[in-house]
């Protein structure tokens, strides 16, 4: 904890802004406005995605989108203390991250990477020019998992776990006195998200409940192709609702009784956590850091990935063993309190404290 008569410790957040809305942009957001009028903390954002003039021109974007983050980032950081710097894998961790890491080096300021990515093992085995020797000119390494502590710990890099955090007050529980066949999946329609799985999961589940209802919340890249193979299965009483914002996704939970979940590559999820602050049981692939955060039988029921056709019977479980599953929602409700703003709150401050000191 910081001395009173200290003075705040000034943090530079460098992340996507919530013109991509994702994990690490609402994670960003969500610390942003917590740390709003902090007595200790003085918390500014960054974004690693500026617009430009050139917002609608493919090359010239990307151009000076660079431009202008290389500038941001040299007249700004210099008036920080600790510089966080939210990291995905690959060429984001190439195009985003190392830049912010190369100034803050150069005006001498604490640099934290906080990484995200479920893709760790993946980015360090195939960017190997580019990952392990950068990862350790960093100060600190914060991830929001212990699944990846466990992964840099397996290329000799020390992490810390600083768990992500949900709105409790946006995020309301609510009790179900039935589970009704109401389905939710509300990840990007990107390949590593797999939605098309989901998809496939509830056309088995029409075959038993011929009501049953999916709310398909997201965007991407993929998206034509989802539609499309929504259209090949036949699948009735299905809604694409497209970008939502963090107040929609709070009425979504809100309407469903059941989470799908079928990523192939995962961390961390927020929607989990989400889930589990608003009383929706989770059905889930056993994804890279979700047996972490869901203890199967117990929180939520876990398959191993790509196996949809146990994933919908798991799903159906639910749906007929119904004091099974309010147990698993109350188990997955007491979770939440590990994922609140005042248990994480002393874990940045600590960490943000002690950077300051080394100064």
């Amino acid at each position: 904890m910081k001395d009173k008569t200290s003075k705040k410790v000034k943090v530079l957040i460098v992340a996507t802004s919530m013109r991509v809305i994702g994990g690490q942009s609402i994670q960003a957001k969500r610390l942003l406005d917590a740390f709003a009028d902090d007595p200790e903390i003085e918390m500014n954002f960054l974004s690693n995605n500026p617009e430009t003039a050139f917002q609608n021109i493919k090359y010239l974007r990307t151009i000076f989108t660079s431009l202008k983050f290389w500038w941001t980032l040299l007249t700004n950081i210099y008036k920080f203390d600790v510089v966080q710097v939210f990291s995905s894998a690959t060429t984001g961790y190439i195009i985003a991250t190392l830049p912010p890491l190369v100034i803050s080096k150069i005006y001498g300021r604490k640099v934290v990477l906080n990484y995200h990515s479920g893709e760790l093992a993946h980015h360090i085995e195939t960017w190997k020019r580019t990952a392990l020797p950068t990862m350790r000119k960093f100060d600190c390494i914060v991830v929001p998992s212990q699944f990846l502590v466990d992964v840099f710990a397996k290329y000799g890099l020390e992490a810390k776990a600083i768990f992500n955090f949900v709105d409790s007050a946006n995020f309301k529980f609510r009790a179900r006195e039935n589970f009704r066949p109401v389905f939710l999946s509300n990840r990007n329609f990107e390949a590593h998200y797999n939605v098309s799985d989901c998809l496939r999961v509830f056309q088995i589940i029409q075959k038993r409940f011929s009501e049953a209802k999916l709310f398909v919340a997201g965007f991407g890249t993929e998206e034509a192709k989802l539609k499309r193979l929504a259209e090949a299965l036949k699948l009735e009483n299905i809604e694409f609702v497209g970008k939502v914002s963090n107040e929609e996704m709070a009425e979504l939970y809100e309407k469903t009784d059941v989470y799908l979940n079928s990523s192939l590559v995962d961390n961390m999820p927020l929607s989990i956590i989400e889930a589990f602050s608003s009383g929706v049981p989770i059905v889930s692939y056993a994804t890279g850091g979700i047996p972490y955060l869901v203890e199967s039988g117990e929180t939520g029921l876990l398959v191993e990935p790509k196996d949809f056709e146990n994933l919908a019977r798991e799903a159906i479980f639910l749906l007929e063993n119904q004091e099974f599953t309010k147990k698993i929602v109350a188990k997955a409700r007491a979770e939440v309190v590990k994922y609140s703003w005042e248990n994480v709150r002393e874990d940045w401050l600590e960490l943000y404290s002690k950077l300051q000191s080394y100064r």
